[in-house]
């Protein structure tokens, strides 16, 4: 998923960057207001992360801009800790709030609370080329998977199974329906191996492999992703 991180230290923005691409996101850059607007027309920006006190346009201001048009989480940034910093940022506009000096995992942690509030309220409206099932994301594009707002990390044949699936969530397909479409050849006693890759993929997906919530079997038939 993508998420603008506007700050006028560039310092904060490139260290905040290393952060959000180790766990699997894709980052844009601004430093100040005027830049992440024009940022955010011309990209599909899912967060932002913005610090208040910036030159030209400051975060306040940029927050309420946005508004108006979008209702991405947006999350601010301050060297200032007094309440009422953090109370006109809420009511302006923000979802979070985050005091600097802060530690990079509850950056993260917060980051990933707001992506899946985002998709599970059904704020998110995917992209063409991007396949949703609750709060399963598969991006056709970018060749990326989320589930609850975290990156995960497939082989490209478990990717292929899975962006086939989702594509047509609700579905139920055989195994040689899967091993032909995934494979491009015919399938001759695929049992095992379409097996193997299922259960790879559920114990990477699913916060509970033996009971999934996405990836499912139909007992007789073969396999599907749930539609939610």
């Amino acid at each position: 998923m993508n998420i603008l991180v506007c700050d006028d230290d560039k310092e904060i923005v490139e260290a905040i960057e290393i952060y959000l691409k180790n766990d699997g996101y894709c980052v844009f850059k601004a430093h100040d207001g005027v830049q992440a607007l024009s940022a955010l027309s011309q990209n599909d920006i899912h967060l932002i992360i913005m610090d208040i006190m910036m030159p030209n346009m400051d975060g306040m201001k940029t927050t309420n801009e946005i508004r108006k048009t979008r209702n991405i989480p947006i999350m601010m940034l301050s060297a200032k800790s007094e309440d009422m910093d953090k109370i006109m940022g809420l009511n302006m506009g923000a979802d979070d709030y985050l005091t600097k000096p802060f530690n990079p995992l509850e950056l993260l942690a917060r980051v990933k609370s707001l992506l899946r509030r985002y998709v599970s309220l059904g704020s998110y409206t995917p992209k063409t080329g991007v396949y949703k099932s609750g709060e399963l994301i598969v991006d056709d594009e970018s060749k990326k998977v989320f589930t609850d707002g975290e990156c995960v990390k497939l082989t490209p044949l478990e990717y292929k199974i899975l962006c086939f699936l989702t594509q047509n969530a609700g579905k139920v397909y055989s195994i040689e329906q899967i091993y032909e479409n995934v494979w491009n050849e015919t399938a001759y006693n695929p049992e095992n191996t379409v097996a193997v890759h299922i259960r790879r993929i559920r114990e990477k997906i699913e916060i509970n492999p033996k009971e999934p919530k996405y990836l499912k079997v139909v007992w007789g038939i073969g396999y599907k992703v749930e539609k939610y």
